[in-house]
């Protein structure tokens, strides 16, 4: 449920891209489904919705725009799976539903384009015109993580005991006595290297030119 049109929603997601592309359409599409789904308003100006999307880039922004949520206000989150998907909790219920593309809709959208056969501007109309029961899945769905976990509490922090620093949102991980941040627990998506940053393109192309 949302008072502000689509095309103006669109409008706002476009502008961050200064374009209009399908993804966005289908997550402005999702993000107002999500709220219907959940019979709650969007886009939100409070905390009572949690959004988790399965992947980055111009759907999240569609996303985004319809709920109101973001990464700053911690009422968005994303688990990169790669997926055109996204799931809506209520926070406050412990309600949720992931919303997802069916998967015939690129072919299904041809029959919304009138006479345009260019299949990208022919989804980027028709996914603005297809019903929701049509353009989406939509499934009620149980988090493995409860709600409250995700969300934590705030001021709780707590210092690595392996690299000494702060862990805050309840994301330390406990190695027997020891607490230990995802990194010192080996759940890290980085490695500490030994060697310096490798010289910059610009400056490399500039020593080949100017040799000393």
């Amino acid at each position: 449920m949302t008072n502000t049109p689509l095309a103006k929603l669109l409008e706002m997601s476009a502008a961050r891209h200064r374009h209009l592309c399908p993804r966005q359409v289908l997550g402005v599409r999702i993000g107002l489904a999500g709220g219907t789904a959940l019979d709650l308003a969007l886009p939100r100006q409070d905390k009572r919705v949690l959004v988790i999307l399965e992947t980055d880039g111009c759907f999240a922004d569609g996303v985004e725009v319809a709920s109101g949520c973001t990464i700053g206000h911690r009422t968005l989150r994303v688990e990169d799976y790669g997926k055109i998907a996204a799931t809506f909790i209520d926070v406050a219920r412990g309600a949720a539903v992931r919303l997802c593309p069916r998967p015939e809709i690129r072919e299904q959208a041809f029959t919304y384009a009138g006479d345009e056969r260019r299949r990208y501007f022919a989804q980027l109309n028709a996914y603005q015109e297809m019903p929701d029961a049509e353009l989406l899945t939509i499934q009620p769905v149980r988090l493995s993580t409860r709600v409250e976990q995700i969300v934590s509490r705030p001021g709780v922090r707590v210092n690595c005991a392996e690299c000494g620093e702060e862990i805050i949102n309840e994301r330390e991980v406990l190695c027997g006595e020891a607490v230990l941040c995802r990194g010192c627990a080996g759940l890290a998506y980085y490695k500490v290297i030994g060697e310096p940053l490798p010289i910059p393109l610009w400056l490399a192309n500039q020593t080949v030119k100017n040799p000393a």
